[in-house]
């Protein structure tokens, strides 16, 4: 498997749509930027809290085509990754390693007292649906920032 390091490179990386295994609809567009009442403004390079930094010019491509250019670097714990932001979803992959980057985030399933909130990114080894390569959900627990969803962080427009 490759390295953590490998996995940050900001390399774009070979792509294979697979919009129908996600429940995503077409007319698929990159994560823009924040809606109003979701904790936004936008993105500045610094923007920080517990561990917890907005990073610009860091280039990410998922296999749906989409394109980020900035993401969360946040310290996080070992999870499955998940097709949707649901636990009955498909495992997509797995985060074994922290810190993670973030590229966007949606509302889903939550667990008693947990938040709705789940972030998108790409796992560090990939489980079921090879194609996706690792992409997928993991529940806002998961990551550790003060506040949910991240402010600045935009949500993923087409979940």
């Amino acid at each position: 498997m490759k390295g953590r390091n490998v996995r940050r490179a900001p390399v774009l990386r070979r792509t294979v749509p697979v919009v129908a295994v996600l429940g995503l609809v077409t007319g698929l567009t990159a994560a823009g930027p924040p809606e109003a009442g979701t904790g936004g403004g936008a993105a500045r390079e610094g923007t920080s809290a517990a561990g917890c930094a907005l990073r610009q010019q860091q280039p990410h491509q998922d296999t749906l085509n989409n394109v980020f250019t900035f993401d969360l670097y946040c310290d996080n714990l070992a999870n499955d990754m998940y097709g949707r932001a649901s636990y009955d979803a498909p495992v997509t992959g797995r985060l074994k390693l922290s810190p993670s980057w973030f590229v966007c985030w949606t509302q889903g399933d939550a667990a008693p007292g947990e938040s709705k909130v789940w972030y998108y990114t790409q796992g560090d080894e990939v489980a079921s649906l090879p194609r996706l390569k690792g992409w997928g959900l993991v529940p806002a627990r998961v990551v550790a920032s003060p506040r949910h969803p991240f402010p600045g962080l935009p949500r993923c427009s087409w979940f």
